[in-house]
């Protein structure tokens, strides 16, 4: 008998926290492994549109992402976001920060990691506001 216990991994938690304080997105999770890069989240937005989300929890001034998520998200600049969930131990004020980025700007966030600004700097449910304040993107 196997008494293996299952642990979420940090971006399942992080998915599934975000999905509870957000019921009024549709979320659905991407597990895509045949497009490399595809982002972990597509969420349909109350106003009538889709975006999507990319989920990283990181422990250092480094976030891990991929030359695929770069390229994906360079090909589609526009309604696309990178949740980052920085857990610092050592400074136990800044335990939950979340950060939300532009996938625009995932090249500055693989260079620069924690030192790039983000588009919202705190809570989950900050980072959540906004990605209910968002309008559509025109398709051109």
């Amino acid at each position: 008998m196997c008494y293996c216990k299952k642990v979420a991994r940090p971006e399942s938690k992080l998915y599934a926290d975000l999905k509870k304080i957000s019921p009024q997105i549709k979320w659905t999770r991407l597990e895509n492994w045949a497009l490399f890069g595809t982002p972990d989240l597509l969420g349909y937005h109350p106003g009538g549109f889709f975006f999507t989300v990319e989920l990283k929890v990181t422990k250092r001034n480094k976030v891990a992402i991929s030359p695929h998520q770069v390229a994906w998200h360079m090909s589609h600049p526009s309604s696309t976001f990178v949740l980052v969930h920085y857990v610092n131990k050592k400074n136990k004020k800044n335990f939950n920060e979340y950060r939300l980025y532009p996938g625009s700007r995932i090249e500055d966030l693989f260079r620069l990691g924690m030192n790039l600004e983000p588009l919202v700097l705190g809570s989950l449910e900050d980072c959540a506001c906004h990605l209910l304040q968002l309008e559509p993107v025109p398709v051109v």
